[in-house]
C-alpha cells in the first residue's frame, strides 16, 4: 500500500535520479539561444514539480484502502439517523443516506464474525451498517439478548473505521410495538443445499420486523452448487445492492411470516438474512492474516472500558497485585472442550482425544522462548480459560500451578449477568502477551488475533483429536 498521496502518482525515492539524468544534456549542443529557452523551460517544470510535490505533502493524510469506499463522516455517528429512536425505522433515515443490516444465527464468536462481515460489505458499498443485541446460545436462551455497545465500543470502532455504526436500538424505540415490513435477500438459500428457508434467527422479534425474503442467487456461492462449502464473496453479495446487479438477480418474494407481505429487497435499507459465510479471497478466512474483515473491522472491535476494567479487576485478585498496581505479562490458554467438540472425537476416548497438560505446557514454553526473543519478556503467569466441567481437570490445572478465574467465588453472574462469564473469559484472553488456543476453535481464532495485533504477543493452537495430535 502507498505511503502517501504523493506516492500514489510516483513521488517517491526512485524519482531522485531526475535532475541526474537531465545533466547529461550539454550546453554546447545547442545554441545560446536555444539553451536559454530550454533551459527556461526545464526551471518551470522543475518549479511546478517542486510545488506539486509540496502540495502533495501538505495534504490531508493519505487514503487507505478503503478510505474511498466510506459513506460520508459524521461528527458523531448518531448524525446518520434523523433523530432519536422512532416507532417505525423508516421514520429515522435520512433521504440522503443507505444502510445495511444482517441478522446473526450462532455462537457468540461467529455472530461476532457476522458483524464484521457485514461491516465491512456495508463499507465497500458506501452503506451505514445497523448491527443488532447479541443474542444467547451457548449460554442458555434464558440469558437475554446484550448490545454490542456493552461488549464493544462503538464509538471508538465509528472513528477506527471512518464510517457511522449505528444499533437498531439507534433507530427503532426499542418499546416500540409497531412492525415492520421489509423486504430483504436471502443468501442462505443461495449458498447451500440442505435447507430451502432462509437462516433462521430470532433476532427479529426484537427489532419489531416482518421479512419478506428473495432467494439470491445460486451465482452468489463461491463453488455453485457444492454443498460443502456455503461461502460466498463480499463483491458477490454487493453486486445486489447496485442497479445493474439487482435487477439481474430478483424473483418473486417470499411472503412474511407475520403479514404476508411480498415485498423485493429494499434499496434504502439493503439486507440480507445471514453473512458469517462471506470472504474476499478464501474460505474461512478469519484464520489467515490477510481477512479484510479483520484488518479494516474487526481488529477495531475494542472492548468497552467498562468490561476491560472489570476483567482487570478479577486478573488482580488472581494474582494477588493490588488494586493500584499493574498486571503482570501472563499467557491464556484457551482449552475448548465442552460436548459440541467432542462429538468430533468419534471413537477416541475424550482422554485421548483432548490435550494434556503436557501438552499445553509444551505450547506454554514455546510462547514463552517467543516473547524473550522478541520482546525479552518472559510471561511466568498462566491462566486456564476452559468449558470443561470435570473437576479432575481443573485439579490438574492447579497442580501445574496455574491460575483460573472463579466465577462462582467472584459471584459473576449475580454482579453483573449471564454473559460476563464468557466476556470477561474473553478480555483475559485478548489481555495477555500470548494465548494458547484450541485448533478449530474460532474464540481461539479471535483471541489470537487481538493478542498479536493489539499486544504484539504470541499465538499458537494446540491440535487435537488423538493422542498425539499435537506432536510437532
Amino acid at each position: 500500500m502507498p505511503d502517501s498521496a504523493a506516492s500514489l502518482l510516483g513521488f517517491d525515492d526512485r524519482d531522485k535520479g531526475l535532475p541526474a539524468r537531465l545533466a547529461r544534456y550539454r550546453p554546447s549542443h545547442w545554441s545560446r539561444r536555444r539553451f536559454l529557452v530550454a533551459a527556461g523551460s526545464v526551471l518551470a517544470a522543475l518549479t511546478i514539480l517542486a510545488l506539486s510535490f509540496y502540495s502533495f505533502h501538505q495534504s490531508p493524510p493519505p487514503l487507505t484502502l478503503v478510505d474511498e469506499y466510506l459513506p460520508p463522516a459524521h461528527s458523531n455517528r448518531l448524525d446518520a439517523l434523523v433523530g432519536p429512536p422512532t416507532q417505525k425505522f423508516r421514520d429515522n433515515l435520512r433521504n440522503d443516506t443507505q444502510y445495511m443490516s444482517s441478522f446473526i444465527s450462532a455462537g457468540w464468536t461467529n455472530d461476532v464474525m457476522t458483524y464484521g462481515n457485514l461491516i465491512y460489505l456495508a463499507m465497500i458499498t458506501q452503506r451505514v451498517p445497523i448491527i443488532g443485541n447479541f443474542t444467547p446460545s451457548h449460554i442458555g436462551g434464558d440469558a437475554g439478548t446484550v448490545p454490542f455497545s456493552e461488549v464493544f465500543d462503538i464509538d471508538y470502532l465509528s472513528k477506527a473505521i471512518g464510517s457511522p455504526v449505528l444499533e437498531w436500538s439507534d433507530v427503532k424505540d426499542p418499546t416500540s410495538e409497531e412492525i415492520d415490513d421489509l423486504g430483504c435477500w436471502s443468501v442462505w438459500q443461495a449458498v447451500q443445499t440442505r435447507e430451502s428457508e432462509p437462516r433462521f434467527t430470532n433476532a427479529l422479534e426484537l427489532y419489531g420486523l416482518d421479512i419478506s425474503y428473495t432467494a439470491g442467487p445460486l451465482s452468489l456461492q463461491k463453488i455453485p452448487g457444492y454443498e460443502h462449502d456455503p461461502h460466498a464473496h463480499f463483491w458477490s453479495i454487493a453486486a445486489l445492492t447496485y442497479p445493474s446487479g439487482r435487477e439481474a438477480a430478483l424473483q418473486p418474494p417470499q411472503p412474511s411470516k407475520v403479514h404476508g407481505a411480498l415485498l423485493p429487497p429494499d434499496e434504502q435499507l439493503a439486507c440480507f438474512d445471514y453473512l458469517y459465510y462471506v470472504c474476499a479471497h478464501q474460505s474461512f478466512e478469519y484464520e489467515y492474516d490477510l481477512s479484510p474483515a479483520w484488518r479494516f473491522v474487526v481488529k477495531n472491535f475494542r472492548f468497552t472500558s467498562r468490561l476491560q476494567s472489570i476483567a482487570e479487576g478479577y486478573l488482580k485478585r488472581m494474582f494477588g497485585v493490588p488494586e493500584d498496581g499493574p498486571v503482570p505479562p501472563y499467557v491464556a490458554i484457551h482449552a475448548r472442550r465442552a460436548n459440541d467438540f467432542s462429538v468430533y472425537c468419534g471413537d477416541v476416548p475424550r482422554a485421548d482425544c483432548f490435550p494434556t497438560m503436557n501438552v499445553y505446557a509444551r505450547r506454554i514454553a514455546e510462547v514463552q522462548e517467543d516473547t524473550r526473543a522478541r520482546l525479552g519478556v518472559v510471561p511466568e503467569h498462566v491462566i486456564m480459560l476452559s468449558d470443561e466441567r470435570d473437576p479432575g481437570f481443573w485439579d490438574a490445572v492447579r497442580t501445574m500451578g496455574w491460575y483460573t478465574p472463579d466465577h462462582t467465588a467472584e459471584d459473576t453472574v449475580a454482579n453483573y449477568g449471564r454473559w460476563y462469564p464468557l466476556l470477561i473469559d474473553a478480555v483475559i484472553q485478548a489481555s495477555g502477551l500470548g494465548l494458547v488456543g484450541t485448533d478449530r476453535s474460532t474464540m481461539s481464532l479471535l483471541a489470537g488475533r487481538r493478542v498479536q495485533d493489539w499486544n504484539g504477543g504470541v499465538y499458537l493452537n494446540v491440535k487435537w483429536g488423538t493422542p498425539h495430535a499435537d506432536d510437532h
